[in-house]
């Protein structure tokens, strides 16, 4: 079984969860997620299966979106509502949404972010949590990511918890904690924030509503209906070569091919044969030389 499955990861589940029941599910052990959703984070997570699993990294190059609210007048450890609250600060008044729109938008373009505490990056062998967990501090490595856009849909003021809640999009690059843009957007304001509640809406190229649900997936397994995703969806914007018998000799072997044997001459090609992607290949010099090698099977 080889191709891609767009997953709709529920809330409650860790990414490692899900991956887990579907190895169970389809008598698979070759699968992997393109890209960590924390556990109270739904939405599209792209699970790919087989040979698919050599392209998880382009999945996971690709960019993401998602929506989600901010809670504004509190601050928990975790940056989210599964932690205990550290700060708080009444908001007085409603902030307006223009000024809020003027601090989401110089957050725009290149980032510098520190990844939370709570969180799965590893330093000295370790994740983070597990280091927060025990009450340590470690010194975290900053990350630079890209907000692509973000924008605010719906805000409202509570006036007798004295906190207000922001709902956003935000379109971001990989590696983009959602959770820290949120509290520093807070912070922007003047305020302690913690994130309400996040849904990605994108990710690898999948959307929301191409996604399936553990159980829509037991089912349509059950019923012999389960239809992945195939390997070049994952290239699909990809320059695409179809080669001839003879090239695929030489692709099946890792061999070169010259430059002169492309009709188009782009830097980073994907090879099918049959109709099937081989293989991707990147020129260096004047020849094609093998990037990643994905499916050399005859049949």
């Amino acid at each position: 079984m080889d191709g891609i499955i767009p997953l709709y990861k529920e809330r409650g589940m860790t990414s490692f969860d899900a991956v887990s029941r579907l190895r169970r599910i389809l008598h698979e052990k070759k699968i992997g997620h393109s890209g960590t959703l924390d556990p109270e984070v739904a939405g599209v997570l792209p699970i790919c299966v087989g040979k698919a699993t050599k392209l998880v990294d382009l999945l996971m190059a690709s960019g993401k979106q998602y929506a989600g609210e901010l809670l504004i007048g509190q601050a928990t450890e975790t940056e989210d509502l599964t932690g205990k609250v550290i700060a708080t600060t009444p908001v007085a008044a409603p902030i307006p949404a223009a000024t809020i729109e003027a601090a989401m938008q110089k957050m725009v373009g290149p980032l510098t972010q520190i990844p939370p505490m709570y969180s799965a990056v590893k330093v000295n062998g370790k994740r983070l949590y597990e280091y927060a967990r025990a009450g340590e501090t470690v010194e975290r490595p900053k990350r630079q990511v890209t907000i692509t856009s973000f924008k605010l849909t719906a805000t409202s003021y509570d006036s007798a918890t004295q906190t207000q809640r922001v709902r956003f999009i935000v379109d971001c690059s990989k590696g983009t904690y959602v959770r820290t843009l949120v509290v520093d957007l807070a912070k922007a304001l003047g305020y302690p924030g913690t994130m309400a509640s996040l849904t990605r809406l994108k990710s690898g190229g999948f959307e929301l509503d191409q996604t399936l649900s553990l159980a829509d997936v037991q089912d349509q397994m059950s019923a012999q209906l389960l239809n992945l995703y195939p390997l070049a969806y994952a290239v699909r914007d990809w320059p695409a070569h179809e080669l001839t018998p003879e090239q695929w000799q030489t692709v099946k072997h890792g061999g070169w091919l010259p430059q002169a044997s492309l009709d188009q001459r782009p830097a980073q090609v994907a090879l099918f044969y049959q109709q099937r992607l081989r293989a991707l290949y990147q020129l260096k010099g004047t020849v094609y030389k093998p990037l990643k090698m994905i499916d050399l099977d005859e049949d």
